[in-house]
């Protein structure tokens, strides 16, 4: 693919973020209607759209993807754990800390940018699994994962705040997320030979047809809430999560022995921005917060050029 037909793919996409930075940036939305953006898009669009893309793929199809669900997980936790010890050990952050900053290197916003960049690239029925796939790694085991071990480190200093959430219990949430056991009830259907009718398919349509445009809106809008601060740690995260990472799904995609468009698509997933729920969870521990926030911003700007890049070498 030429290097002018990669900007035409993509100038509509990074429009959009535009113009959803301009609604953030001059105040139309604030910080809860930023929120209620984010929660349509993963709780309700993205995982109706998966939901259909998923059941209505073959049994045969689905199961041929095991190696990619293997990709994606060896890539995603493997990088999130091989940060975590460096953060630990190299850089001397508390557990908590470094689980936040490896969770942030680490999450892409496959939700927010998947369906747009991948859809237009393979189209969007090609690319529903994938990104189902990689819901299910992020949201059902990355998440609880770093949870856990920022849990723990606040247990071993006294800053639970009374918060004992038992293993067991943190990776149930993690699975109670949408975008997490939506496409696991759908991969399961399918898997039992259920194929989604017309009428369910165009009823859910009606929500996850919304996906695209407004999960690229909802990151333009947290973008232009957000103060950037381009502190070391926050270009550090950036960096790890649009270059470091994406070379790393290189080295384990060539490992396991995936096939070029599935590569391609794995490569691309992971080389997305950092994403905004992680900067949440990050809030939420009172921990790197300000600067897991930044890198949101500066992943999503260094993607602006790292994309294009990634696709012209891939495709």
């Amino acid at each position: 693919m030429s290097i002018g037909n990669i900007f035409l793919t993509l100038i509509p996409i990074f429009f959009t973020i535009i113009i959803g930075y301009m609604g953030g940036y001059f105040k139309v939305f604030n910080k809860d209607s930023s929120k209620g953006l984010n929660t349509l898009v993963t709780k309700f669009a993205l995982p109706a759209h998966l939901f259909i893309g998923i059941t209505s793929t073959s049994k045969q199809t689905l199961i041929s993807q095991w190696t990619f669900f293997l990709t994606m997980t060896l890539c995603i936790i493997g990088f999130y754990i091989i940060i975590l010890i460096i953060a630990r050990f190299a850089i001397k952050y508390d557990l908590t800390k470094a689980s936040m900053f490896s969770l942030n290197s680490t999450q892409p916003a496959f939700a927010f940018m998947g369906i747009s960049v991948l859809g237009s690239l393979f189209g969007a029925q090609e690319v529903a699994i994938p990104i189902a796939v990689t819901g299910i790694v992020v949201n059902a085991m990355l998440d609880p994962l770093a949870t856990m071990v920022g849990t723990i480190g606040q247990s071993s200093k006294g800053k639970a705040e009374g918060e004992k959430s038992s293993t067991l219990g943190i990776i149930l949430h993690g699975l109670s997320e949408p975008l997490a056991c939506i496409p696991l009830i759908a991969v399961i259907l399918t898997l039992f030979g259920f194929q989604a009718p017309e009428l369910m398919k165009s009823a859910l349509d009606q929500i996850g047809s919304v996906t695209s445009g407004v999960a690229l809106f909802a990151v333009g809008v947290t973008v232009g809430i957000r103060k950037i601060s381009f502190q070391p740690v926050a270009v550090g995260i950036s960096v790890l999560k649009v270059v470091a990472l994406p070379l790393f799904m290189v080295l384990v995609s060539n490992m396991i022995g995936l096939n070029h468009a599935d590569t391609v698509k794995a490569i691309l997933l992971v080389a997305f921005p950092g994403s905004a729920v992680a900067a949440m969870i990050s809030t939420r521990f009172e921990s790197l917060s300000t600067e897991t926030a930044s890198s949101f911003v500066i992943s999503t700007i260094l993607s602006l050029i790292s994309l294009p890049i990634y696709i012209s070498w891939l495709m």
